[in-house]
């Protein structure tokens, strides 16, 4: 693919240096926590840059790629597999409609609820985002053998699994103080329009 990389942004070595952020005295006792924060706050700047360029902001493309393989979906639904809450998918979708990749039309077994559906313009877009996440996938294993995209995957899903766990154990401590301040998506009462 002959996209270039986005600039990097303040703070970060030119490329080709070894990128060593100091850990505060405060994170360390948690080190891969920290790698995992810093991690996911230059996944999501790269992924921004590249989208912007299509039209679209982070997670809008999530939305796209579940509708592209599904086909119309509620917007609840949505909502649960996105793993999001109602008001961020509400801002979402709205977006997406005034940029012309979605629309809603009423839902046929739910006098309430309205199907989100792609448009024919987002059909056009998917190509481009698959360019972007494969540029993406290159951009964060470059240098990787694929014996060691296979190790890295597995232990991203392997610390996704804890953190679930955790999250779902309510006698844990993180997890029952989460449990306390935000409810599961998947146990919340089902309201008007879901």
């Amino acid at each position: 693919m002959t996209q270039s990389t986005p600039e990097a942004g303040e703070g970060l070595a030119e490329a080709g240096q070894g990128v060593t952020v100091p850990v505060p005295a405060a994170a360390g006792s948690g080190p891969v926590s920290h790698a995992i924060f810093r991690l996911a706050r230059l996944h999501r700047m790269f992924a921004g840059q590249l989208l912007r360029r299509i039209g679209l902001h982070p997670g809008q493309e999530l939305v796209m790629m579940h509708l592209w393989e599904l086909g119309p979906q509620r917007q609840a639904d949505l909502v649960r597999l996105m793993d999001s809450d109602a008001a961020t998918m509400t801002r979402t979708v709205r977006r997406l409609e005034q940029a012309g990749f979605v629309r809603r039309s009423p839902s046929p077994t739910d006098r309430r609820a309205s199907l989100i559906e792609p448009t024919a313009a987002s059909h056009a877009l998917r190509r481009e985002v698959e360019q972007v996440w494969s540029h993406l996938e290159d951009l964060s294993t470059a240098g990787l053998s694929a014996e060691e995209r296979t190790a890295a995957l597995h232990t991203l899903e392997r610390l996704e699994q804890n953190l679930v766990r955790a999250a779902a154990d309510p006698d844990g401590a993180c997890g029952g103080e989460l449990a306390r301040r935000r409810p599961h998506r998947g146990t919340r009462a089902v309201g008007k329009g879901d």
